[in-house]
């Protein structure tokens, strides 16, 4: 990632410089996710925010990144490992809308989830703003929450005082100089939290692709294009499903990521095969098996490659796809450039897809067979 800098507005009589140094020698994600936290609540007019609040935010933030994505947010991270106790008990899906994620939270009686929760506020509110901290240092951490606390709130020209200690019933108050200048420069506040999100992750999950598509819920795919490439080669030359192995009908086709999107956060072709609407919703967020499915796919991705250069519509149709959906010249030559063997097509597409897979496999994501 290119290094950029952000300028946080200046404000003569708020300490910025400190606010800058928020998640500076950061290990673990919880400052970033408490933050965000009470920027959102600030910026919709909130000045006295509970504990609980905030730690509803930051699992419905961290929920798509750790459910859906798969995403290591630490070594043994609380909040991480929390997302899955929740995935696993609720029923909620991994792609649950947020204002339902939140709802759980705020009605659920789960003695065991408000205690996980309760965990995640030992620390947290009171070392966020340790940059602002005069007097507090060294061993003057070492003590209760509530003396930390009364220490805390002796400092000068803090973000937010503590106004209540109860549990996950405890309140923090935003102070009148910090509430009009967050709610103001709330976009700016967002896109550096965003680029410190980033840079935190990247670093957690190196080899992972996509990391700034993997902090937002998924988004519907555009694929009307590739529909109705596929479309086109299913009425020229007929086509199995590799799921089902039922012939595929045009007007019914429904297009599938082979490793799921989840994963990959890309639209490119060679990742994306025909199937139908059952067994798409069927495979979900999976992995085929790779030595059932990997074979039916290259045959039938060869087949459209020469059905392709054999008739000029079908061409101009993957001319119009091609713009959107490969989006890599190494991809074009391996893949889609005239000429090629079948032993070179099915030896190229292994090239490109199977570290791919293999990379989702170790990041969890589960193997699936049709009607298993």
């Amino acid at each position: 990632m290119t290094e950029i800098q952000y300028s946080l507005p200046q404000d003569d009589n708020l300490e910025i410089s400190y606010l800058s140094h928020l998640f500076d020698n950061m290990s673990e994600c919880y400052k970033l996710f408490w933050f965000q936290a009470i920027v959102r609540l600030v910026s919709q007019d909130k000045t006295v925010i509970s504990y609980d609040e905030l730690v509803n935010e930051m699992i419905a933030d961290a929920w798509y990144m750790v459910s859906e994505y798969r995403l290591n947010l630490g070594p043994a991270d609380t909040l991480e490992s929390l997302v899955h106790y929740i995935y696993q008990s609720s029923g909620m899906k991994t792609n649950e809308k947020k204002e339902n994620i939140l709802a759980y939270l705020k009605n659920s009686n789960d003695s065991e989830l408000k205690k996980r929760k309760r965990t995640l506020t030992y620390n947290v509110p009171y070392r966020l703003q340790a940059p602002f901290m005069k007097y507090l240092k060294g061993n003057g951490w070492k003590v209760s929450e509530k003396k930390v606390a009364e220490k805390i709130n002796k400092e000068s020209r803090l973000i937010y005082y503590f106004v209540r200690l109860s549990g996950l019933d405890s309140q923090i108050e935003i102070t009148p100089q910090w509430k009009p200048y967050i709610i103001k420069n709330q976009e700016i506040l967002q896109g550096w939290l965003q680029y410190n999100m980033i840079t935190y992750l990247q670093r957690r999950n190196p080899n992972i692709p996509g990391i700034v598509n993997k902090l937002n819920p998924p988004q519907e795919r555009k694929l009307a294009r590739v529909n109705k490439y596929w479309r086109l080669i299913c009425e020229t030359a007929p086509i199995r499903d590799i799921y089902t192995g039922r012939e595929l009908e045009p007007k019914d086709i429904s297009i599938d990521h082979f490793v799921p999107w989840s994963y990959v956060t890309h639209d490119e072709l060679w990742n994306l095969n025909p199937t139908t609407k059952s067994a798409n919703s069927s495979k979900s967020n999976h992995l085929p098996v790779w030595d059932i499915y990997f074979p039916k796919l290259c045959e039938i991705e060869y087949r459209a490659y020469q059905t392709t250069w054999a008739h000029g519509r079908i061409l101009d149709e993957f001319e119009r796809c091609r713009k959107e959906h490969v989006n890599s010249d190494e991809a074009w030559m391996q893949l889609y450039r005239e000429g090629l063997t079948k032993e070179e097509y099915y030896r190229n597409l292994e090239g490109i897809l199977l570290p791919v897979y293999q990379s989702a496999h170790n990041m969890g994501f589960k193997e699936w067979e049709y009607g298993r």
